[in-house]
């Protein structure tokens, strides 16, 4: 039991950013191959290659190469023969042309899944990882290759770390030289090297593995070379570790962008695939963004944009202009470019994985107003409307993004409005996925704010203002975030705050008021400040103890949750009450310092606030002494 469980342990670092192979390939039916002539003539050559004479085995090795070994007959004749556990056994000799024989046809045939399975189990891996010491190049090569096709399920990956095999691809690597004066055998070398790292690579241990063994400034030697058949495994490796903080640090460090933004403009799809691809996954970091515009990459990437066949390559590039667009400095660029008209002409007829970062990059592009009129004039509102329907949680979120970024334009929110929008982005308020859920929420506020009679709109969703209240009981910190934000646009209406106040708002308000955390701070303290204005909801929020944890939020270090706060105590300190709780919590002198300040909204609620608290403290003094 205890081996089992630590074995699974360690599988968990296996983990592959590529879809994975299962552990146990479909057995083969039996009959479901004929047995063509070419099944018949390996059969006849498997004696030779028992046969034990190593003249015979050789002469019987060359023939059977004369076979396609890509047909699947022939390589599950090699299989069903038991030619396979021979061939892995001629791998354990000394004698470098048998060995160069069979793994030549050992190189062939793993491109069958359940080839890849047999050598695994026949412990041919860790044979070839022995030869990966070889003197003799060519047998290193080949060796190396056949790795890099065995080791495409999470097993074969942990057997080649497990004996070393991860340090000796990594120096398969070193070369005197990289580029044109580099010779033509370290450049062989260096390929297999790399296809057989690619594949490993898609485990998250053999990943911290390549860098120990001093694979990283190896990798980006090789980036600078011009060959695109050891560029395409080199950045495949890449964009495969590229999912780790790790390696983004040191692609961005030591100058790899500008080798990856110059191989966009590659004549080989794959490579410029590859490139998009890592792109998109270090794009995640501001500086990595900025390089790739002072590299020069925006243009190439947009360019792209025109290859709307190969989705593959649709699907890096989208992403990488996803996250690229997250600087503004990108976005501007991306206008000169008219990125995202081309991006509109995206929304339709396009595989998930291209839609989520298509709409990604128009959510980041459209937070500026040109780009908002843009999507409008282009006709993106429509099918960005109809995408609210979607079920993909990493789509809708995006969706959302880009609506309610959409929103900030009223011509956009009449649109949203006439296509039902608001009332989609309502009901998905009760996805059960909270990412889906604040996405809306924040999506809403927006579509509130800029709606014609927002307030009738809101009241026309039937059970919708209970739903965003109930809300409040979230425990996920962006959820209570958004809904706040959304509560203090719905409030600014005085029916619709009346019916929240029915269902309750006051005190699940006031019930958050403790946390921590500076954007709920704000959003709420704005939220608590609106709902104010209703009934005797300024009474309700002292007697729920608001008040005390409000006056704390004034110590805190952002300006936009002292605004906020200000805003809400104003409000607050009409209730006689109120003001000696603040008195008491020290919120004189804090709100003192505030109304210097040049923020004229902060201010004046300052200083309303202060001048109640000293009305109220007049007042008492002069019941007191008449």
């Amino acid at each position: 039991i205890f081996s089992k469980a630590s074995s699974s342990l360690e599988d968990l670092g296996e983990s592959s950013s590529e879809t994975d192979e299962d552990e146990q390939p479909l057995h083969r039916q039996e009959g479901s191959t004929d047995l063509t002539p070419e099944y018949w003539g390996i059969q006849k050559l498997a004696k030779y290659v028992k046969g034990g004479d190593p003249t015979a085995t050789l002469i019987a090795l060359c023939s059977m190469r004369d076979f396609n070994l890509s047909q699947e007959a022939c390589q599950l004749a090699i299989k069903d023969t038991g030619c396979l556990e021979v061939l892995i056994n001629l791998l354990d000799t000394e004698e470098i042309k048998c060995q160069t024989g069979s793994l030549k046809i050992l190189k062939e045939i793993s491109q069958n899944i359940l080839i890849r399975h047999a050598i695994a189990d026949l412990g041919g891996l860790e044979i070839m990882v022995k030869i990966l010491d070889s003197p003799d190049s060519d047998l290193k090569c080949l060796a190396a290759e056949t790795i890099a096709n065995v080791a495409r399920f999470k097993r074969a990956r942990k057997t080649v770390r497990q004996h070393g095999g991860i340090k000796r691809l990594v120096e398969l690597l070193e070369s005197i030289s990289v580029g044109s004066s580099c010779p033509a055998k370290d450049t062989e070398t260096a390929r297999c090297g790399a296809l057989a790292l690619w594949s490993c690579s898609k485990s998250t241990k053999n990943k911290k593995a390549i860098r120990k063994a001093g694979g990283i400034p190896l990798l980006a030697r090789w980036l600078k070379c011009s060959h695109s058949n050891i560029l395409i495994p080199i950045v495949g490796t890449l964009q495969e570790c590229a999912s780790e903080p790790s390696y983004r640090l040191a692609i961005r460090t030591e100058g790899m962008i500008e080798n990856l933004v110059k191989n966009l403009s590659s004549e080989h799809e794959e490579l410029q695939t590859h490139c998009a691809s890592a792109i998109f996954k270090c794009a995640e970091d501001e500086e990595t963004r900025d390089l790739v515009r002072k590299h020069e990459g925006l243009q190439p990437l947009s360019v792209l944009l025109g290859n709307t066949e190969n989705k593959q390559l649709l699907a890096a590039v989208t992403g990488a202009i996803w996250k690229c667009a997250i600087s503004r400095e990108n976005v501007l660029k991306f206008q000169e470019y008219k990125t995202v008209e081309t991006l509109v002409t995206l929304l339709t007829d396009q595989p998930e994985e291209v839609l989520i970062n298509v709409i990604g990059a128009l959510g980041e592009c459209c937070q500026e107003q040109e780009n908002r009129g843009t999507i409008r004039r282009s006709g993106g509102i429509a099918p960005l409307v109809k995408l609210l329907t979607a079920t993909n949680c990493a789509l809708l979120v995006n969706v959302n993004k880009a609506v309610g970024g959409c929103a900030m334009e009223p011509e956009n929110m009449a649109i949203i409005d006439s296509l039902d929008g608001v009332r989609l982005l309502w009901s998905l308020l009760k996805n059960p996925n909270p990412d889906v859920q604040a996405s809306a929420a924040w999506a809403l506020c927006p579509c509130v704010e800029n709606a014609k009679n927002s307030g009738e709109m809101v009241r026309s969703f039937v059970g919708g203002l209970e739903l965003i209240v109930n809300l409040l009981k979230s425990k996920d910190k962006e959820v209570l975030t958004s809904v706040c934000a959304a509560i203090a646009n719905i409030a600014k209406d005085q029916e619709n705050l009346a019916v929240m106040t029915d269902h309750g708002v006051v005190p699940l308000l006031s019930k958050l008021a403790n946390t921590n955390n500076n954007r709920l701070r704000r959003h709420l303290a704005e939220a608590i400040a609106h709902c104010c204005m209703w009934g005797s909801n300024r009474v309700a929020f002292g007697e729920t103890k608001a008040v005390a944890p409000l006056a704390r939020y004034l110590k805190a270090k952002d300006p936009l949750v002292h605004r906020a706060t200000a805003l809400a105590l104003y409000q607050l300190s009409e209730d006689p009450n109120n003001c000696v709780i603040m008195h008491e919590n020290g919120v004189v002198k804090l709100l003192l310092a505030m109304v210097g300040s040049t923020d004229d909204a902060l201010q004046e609620a300052a200083a309303g606030c202060i001048a109640n608290i000293r009305r109220l403290a007049l007042a008492t003094e002069k019941a007191k002494y008449g």
